[in-house]
């Protein structure tokens, strides 16, 4: 599990599909537009399983009459229409994604999983199609002029206790003080009191607070993105076993025609109303 996601871990939204709008900023593209593949032959093939989990809104959740949706959810359907093949999507806990996977109980996961050197010992991954950048979040009311080190120097910044992000907060902010908080929710409560100038946390996770109820359109992002991979991981893929190259660069075939092709922008920006990029 990444560390972005451990920041999200669970923190309950209620989740809308918002409309695209003004507050959109352009979708990140993260494939070489001069970059043409071959598609690989995937004429054995009937199906794709993809396996997912059902409880991690935006990316990917049940509706109330048991489908799935989400932003994960959508682009594996996306694949499969590129690669004109039949596409099945299951839900399991998450902690049984990489066993399944392995156990051929499906083809490839869709569910945010990092790509951490460990799980690449045991499964493989296409390119990323999204990753998730740091951003400073601070009060629409706020003087700040920007999201330097300079400009932040001596202000207060609240962070997650033990994350990514108190960490770069310390090595590139060194003149910043910051505030640990044990959770997301006491780091909104943080910037929303007033307590800190900013925070500072996973550009996704502040994209749907921002976008979401629970903000009451308080805060505005304030700089950035920040995409040190070193601190916050290259990206989110695709996982297929480690024996399954085929599948895979089909999967990065699809990936490059629907960046191209406009389709994955309009799935970002209907999850992501507010872009984190």
């Amino acid at each position: 599990m990444g560390e972005s996601r451990g920041i999200v871990n669970r923190f309950t939204i209620y989740f809308l599909a918002f409309a695209t709008s003004a507050l959109a900023a352009d979708p990140p593209s993260l494939w070489d537009p001069d970059l043409h593949r071959e598609k690989p032959d995937l004429s054995g093939v009937r199906a794709i399983r993809f396996l997912t989990e059902d409880d991690y809104p935006p990316l990917n959740f049940a509706r109330a009459d048991g489908s799935l949706a989400g932003f994960n959810v959508e682009m594996a359907r996306a694949v499969c229409e590129e690669l004109q093949i039949g596409c099945t999507i299951q839900a399991r806990r998450f902690e049984t994604l990489v066993d399944s996977l392995i156990d051929s109980k499906g083809d490839a996961v869709v569910a945010s999983l990092a790509a951490t050197p460990d799980l690449r010992k045991r499964i493989d991954f296409t390119l990323p199609y999204y990753s998730t950048p740091a951003r400073f979040v601070v009060q629409r009311n706020s003087t700040l002029a920007d999201a330097t080190p300079t400009a932040l120097a001596d202000k207060t910044i609240a962070v997650i206790a033990g994350s990514a992000h108190e960490r770069y907060l310390a090595a590139f902010f060194p003149k910043a003080i910051a505030k640990p908080e044990p959770d997301f929710a006491a780091l909104t409560d943080a910037l929303e009191s007033g307590v800190a100038d900013a925070a500072f946390a996973d550009g996704l996770t502040l994209a749907v607070w921002l976008a979401g109820d629970q903000s009451r359109d308080c805060c505005v992002f304030k700089g950035g993105p920040f995409t040190e991979s070193r601190f916050f991981g290259e990206g989110v893929g695709i996982a297929v076993r480690k024996d399954d190259d085929n599948l895979r660069k089909a999967m990065e075939w699809a990936l490059a025609r629907i960046a191209r092709n406009g389709k994955f922008a309009e799935i970002y920006l209907k999850y992501f109303p507010i872009g984190f990029y």
